[in-house]
């Protein structure tokens, strides 16, 4: 399962650590690097259609994220997966656009091929090279935290962590007596608020976090207006992160600062590339599968009487009412207030229907609700009404799901939570796996889940 990215390790991100630049460069630059000297080796001119290839690879790469597993095993699968998603979806853009001629295949080949192998040898030298350089005198900064509490304990221990930041924890300031703060602290208290200040002006610190409850606004200014005199950078962690944020960052409202609490990753530019890439992704597919939709018709109604498509009701983008399209595949079609999920054995489902579920080529219609605007090629699974006013009430977030368009694959599908789920647990398994997709995601996400969906289909928990 993905991780949910916490909002104190968002924060560490931001920073210009030298880690995490190198960590957010690192995969475009080998990419492109590695396109260089393809380029070269076959005695071509680095410009033009390889210079735009590179501009679409980078931005398809950037940030580099660390693979989900640290072993060699699920560094290896993890890159492989990211880069074969990027290819593909280069060769649909290449052949949507009628630019594959324009590129050597000789050139294409030896980089889709040494790339995925040099991205591979960075990722697994990288945690060996980059602590033992960012060690050395000079190169790492000093970060201290205001508050041992809660938060302060989080952020500190992510600090610790993660050597690639480019950080030292130092160790706390906080008035509180240690029985007032709770848990073990993972440094050393160095003093009390009112010592920050010269601590600071000494220049033994590079960082302050402050995560000081929002109760403590008149200490936070008095502390502010003290830390004016000093050239370390202040960053604010206030305990409103305690929540778990879906997509928090800041805005603002006519210059009025706001944090999001809950929100849609698809806000701004995010929109515009994800309803693009829905857009090349579903006429493409479409263009592709049309002769088999026409014979999967055929099969249909020659298979049992009753129409070939079937609407049912779903919940869409933030919660309103869609009509989803589906190849039928039982005796009914059923769309009322109270609809029986399809069970192993389920007299309701056609022999044929039974094929159409397994291989989850019912859904396939659903990309004409993709054109429509209805659906994304990549988001939580739609589900029927009836069921989503039943969960709403056992499963707390549920309905954060439908900050995005439904999808006709998803995370917690490619991660076996197709078909049944017949226990509470199940459907909030799914759940967790729609809200971290919802934090986590990218188009590079997108695209890696697109790649595992070929994998899963025809898996056994589809009835």
């Amino acid at each position: 399962m993905l991780v949910a990215n916490h909002p104190q390790r968002e924060l560490l991100d931001q920073q210009p650590a030298t880690g995490a630049v190198v960590q957010a460069l690192a995969d475009p630059l080998v990419a492109i690097g590695v396109l260089l000297v393809c380029v070269a080796q076959f005695h071509m001119t680095f410009g033009g259609a390889y210079l735009i290839l590179a501009l679409i690879v980078f931005s398809l790469t950037f940030p580099g994220k660390p693979p989900p597993s640290s072993t060699v095993g699920g560094v290896i699968g993890g890159v492989l997966i990211s880069w074969l998603a990027i290819v593909a979806l280069l060769l649909v853009l290449g052949w949507a656009t009628q630019t594959l001629g324009f590129f050597d295949q000789r050139v294409i080949l030896a980089w889709v091929v040494a790339t995925p192998m040099a991205m591979i040898a960075a990722h697994l030298i990288a945690p060996v090279v980059l602590p033992r350089v960012l060690a050395l005198e000079g190169m790492q900064r000093v970060a201290v935290i205001i508050g041992a509490g809660e938060v302060g304990r989080n952020l500190a221990a992510r600090i610790q962590a993660a050597p690639s930041l480019g950080m030292r924890f130092a160790g706390y300031f906080d008035d509180r007596c240690p029985d007032r703060l709770g848990g073990g602290s993972s440094g050393k208290m160095l003093g009390s608020l009112g010592e920050l200040a010269e601590y600071a002006k000494s220049g033994r610190v590079d960082l302050i976090y402050i995560t000081l409850p929002m109760a403590s606004q008149p200490r936070i200014l008095a502390l502010l207006d003290q830390l004016k005199d000093t050239t370390a950078s202040i960053y604010f962690a206030p305990d409103i992160f305690l929540f778990d944020l879906i997509q928090g960052r800041m805005d603002r409202i006519g210059g009025f600062p706001v944090v999001a609490v809950c929100e849609t990753p698809f806000c701004g530019v995010n929109g515009l590339v994800k309803r693009a890439s829905d857009i090349v992704l579903a006429t493409s597919i479409l263009a592709l599968i049309l002769p088999v939709m026409i014979a999967i018709a055929i099969g249909v109604k020659a298979s049992s009487p009753g129409p070939v498509l079937f609407k049912q009701r779903r919940y869409g983008l933030d919660g309103r009412e869609i009509f989803i399209y589906k190849f039928r595949s039982m005796t009914v079609t059923e769309d009322g207030d109270s609809i029986r999920q399809a069970t192993r054995g389920d007299p309701r489902v056609t022999r044929f229907g039974g094929f159409l579920r397994r291989t989850s080529l019912d859904e396939l219609p659903q990309f004409i609700n993709v054109l429509q605007g209805r659906m994304s090629v990549v988001g939580p699974r739609p589900h029927a009404v009836a069921h989503n006013e039943m969960y709403r009430k056992l499963i707390k977030g549920y309905m954060i799901r439908h900050k995005v368009r439904p999808g006709i694959t998803g995370w917690a599908q490619v991660n076996g939570l197709r078909g049944e789920t017949e226990t509470l647990e199940k459907m909030k398994a799914r759940i967790e796996y729609d809200l971290a997709y919802l934090r986590n995601w990218s188009l590079a996400l997108d695209l890696k889940i697109v790649l595992k969906t070929i994998f899963v289909l025809g898996k056994p928990n589809a009835y």
